[in-house]
């Protein structure tokens, strides 16, 4: 038997900075969401844990011998066995919750190949990293704390999402350290969004405390938000996570494919659309 999960992308519509655990964890405050894009994880029965990689960017992972994902197998189920492969759509180290996407999703695989109960999913997810658990569930929802408190979004319009990175990987520990100023306060939320265009004013009133840090370290990232921001239709444009993939919000995602065929330089990896909405499955 041969199990499939899809591992979108996450995005950080915004993502505050609200303070610091005495452990040096940051505490943050984000709504995420799940464009309909990303990586896929199979597994099926094997005696030994193994790992094959493909995709466009598998090859930047093929050095790593205890990815997350491995670690996510482990963590489940120690000493088990499952022949497991990965198809790396996602560009590496970008701000998009790729790896965290790809350990959820073989947590969602394994525990049902493995029989073991997916109510231990959440506790797992979140020992893996402050990602996972938002990305185990793949719906959007406002993260706090260090990801472990996760609560529903607002209710979203229809919109468009364009998705753009110029090919250089932004280390996470590194831009905190370059970050400078003070602490945020978490953002006013209304209950729902009437349609894309009051969202995209909300969402500009909040801001992405890392992006200038990350602007700093890459200033390509700059690059890429002119020209997200300079596309017809943009209604919105901002770095997701720690970068360096950047975002525009859109009315449609058919606006949003249409603004990345635009999109100058080709040599970015870009995509266009609208949300990931989860089987009914769970898998």
């Amino acid at each position: 038997m041969r199990l499939a999960s899809f591992a979108p992308a996450k995005v950080n519509l915004y993502l505050h900075v609200t303070g610091k655990r005495a452990d040096g964890y940051h505490l943050l405050d984000s709504l995420a969401v799940f464009p309909a894009v990303g990586d896929r994880v199979e597994a099926e029965a094997a005696a030994e844990l193994s790992l094959d990689l493909g995709g466009p960017f598998g090859a930047a992972l093929r050095g790593e011998t205890d990815n997350l994902l491995l670690r996510a197998a482990r963590a489940l189920a120690p000493g088990r066995g499952a022949a497991l492969r990965l198809e790396k759509n996602l560009p590496v180290a970008s701000g998009i919750g790729g790896g965290s996407a790809d350990a959820a999703a073989a947590l969602r695989v394994l525990s049902r190949l493995w029989g073991v109960n997916a109510a231990d999913l959440p506790r797992l997810a979140l020992g893996l990293g402050a990602d996972v658990p938002v990305c185990l569930r793949r719906a959007p929802a406002r993260m706090q704390g260090i990801g472990e408190l996760l609560a529903p979004a607002p209710r979203l319009p229809e919109f468009g999402i364009l998705l753009a990175n110029p090919g250089v990987a932004v280390s996470t520990p590194a831009v905190f350290k370059a970050r400078t100023g003070g602490d945020s306060s978490p953002a006013p939320l209304p209950p729902l969004w009437p349609d894309a265009t009051a969202m995209a004013q909300d969402l500009a009133r909040c801001r992405n405390d890392l992006q200038a840090a990350a602007i700093g370290l890459q200033p390509v990232i700059g690059t890429v938000l002119a020209a997200l921001a300079a596309l017809p239709g943009a209604l919105l444009a901002r770095m997701s996570g720690s970068g360096a993939t950047c975002f525009a919000l859109f009315t449609t995602p058919g606006e949003a494919r249409a603004a990345a065929a635009r999109l100058n330089p080709a040599a970015w990896w870009r995509w266009g659309g609208g949300l990931y909405h989860p089987p009914p499955d769970g898998i």
